[in-house]
């Protein structure tokens, strides 16, 4: 099995306040403190199948310019999310099944060029998208738990596709196992790696509380199995794949 990064921006920032700041206010953080961005999704070669994890912004996205100060900036664009995937040398019908872990565009606007897959996402999620069809498959978490998770689908050998609400009210996180490593595959439960070792929920949720038992349940897991933290908004999610970091909180 083999996980692979769809790198799209780099070279961005957050302040600490929008990375730390979803239960304190903001002049408990410090202005001059920023964060790496970058906008990285993931595609999962199980050897049998070609599963993506999120698809990023449709063709021809423009992010935001460059503004010092302002709260995220998620880098130069290195690629639109389609050209990225191409460049890891596949072709959108080897692409079986895609786990979208939310509704944010970022994570989920190009699913309209893989027509052919499933698309596995969470009822709520679904509805507020306003999937249909028979490609949609609505998460029942039936197969859990999935270790300190106590809802989960298993995707296929190794992978599960787990309810952990609260970033949107049907957030979805994906851990993988594979050669002795978990590699937790997170969306957006934090948007850097500092704010999963400081404990800090970011200031975008839908589910505060929700969000609060995610993030506690995700540092258990981290805690007690030796994981690889893929995050979607840090460079930290491209290099800890790279050097299979497992992430010490």
């Amino acid at each position: 099995m083999e996980i692979k990064a769809i790198r799209m921006f780099d070279h961005g920032f957050m302040n600490q306040a929008f990375a730390f700041g979803g239960e304190e206010d903001k002049e408990h953080f410090d202005e001059q403190i920023i964060y790496r961005s970058s906008l990285q999704n993931f595609l999962i070669d199980t050897g049998s199948e070609v599963i993506l994890v999120d698809t990023g912004f449709q063709n021809g996205f423009k992010a935001p310019e460059k503004k010092l100060g302002a709260p995220l900036y998620m880098g130069e664009k290195m690629a639109d999310y389609m050209e990225a995937f191409a460049a890891l040398g596949y072709e959108p019908g080897q692409v079986t099944k895609i786990l979208i872990t939310h509704k944010h565009p970022d994570h989920s606007a190009a699913l309209q060029y893989f027509p052919q897959a499933k698309v596995y996402i969470s009822s709520e999620d679904a509805d507020a998208m306003k999937l249909e069809g028979e490609n949609i498959v609505r998460a029942t978490y039936a197969d859990g738990p999935c270790y300190n998770f106590p809802r989960a689908q298993k995707v296929t050998e190794g992978i599960w596709f787990v309810e952990a609400k609260g970033h949107t009210k049907g957030n979805s996180i994906v851990i993988v196992e594979a050669d002795g490593l978990f590699y937790l595959i997170h969306g957006d439960v934090t948007y850097c790696d500092a704010a999963l070792k400081a404990n800090k929920l970011s200031i975008v949720f839908e589910d505060i509380k929700a969000a609060r038992q995610t993030l506690d349940r995700v540092r258990e897991f981290v805690g007690t199995h030796p994981t690889v933290y893929l995050s979607t908004h840090c460079p930290e999610g491209y290099e800890n794949l790279e050097m299979k970091r497992v992430m010490k909180l």
